[in-house]
């Protein structure tokens, strides 16, 4: 019998989960965690950069699932369909 190994699935620091609708009168918003901790709301693509930047993370591609991971939709997905 041959055993195959699990595949690797990281943890990316900065998790951005999906887009929530947000108060009347207010933008969406997705939640972010970094580090398994909830920090707060990111409205655009720079608030991302922004809070990661504020925990001492540098994210130089987003679109590296082992550094930011984003649920829901992509880097590009900031409102409610």
């Amino acid at each position: 019998m041959t055993e195959q190994a699990a595949p690797h699935i990281s943890r990316p620091r900065v998790l951005v989960l999906g887009v929530c609708p947000g108060k009347p009168g207010e933008p969406p918003f997705r939640i972010m965690e970094i580090d398994g901790q909830v920090v707060g709301e990111a409205r655009t693509v720079t608030d991302v950069l922004e809070a990661a930047a504020s925990y001492g993370i540098t994210i130089h591609d987003l679109d590296d699932p082992d550094v930011v991971r984003f649920v829901g939709g992509d880097k590009y997905t900031w409102t409610v369909h």
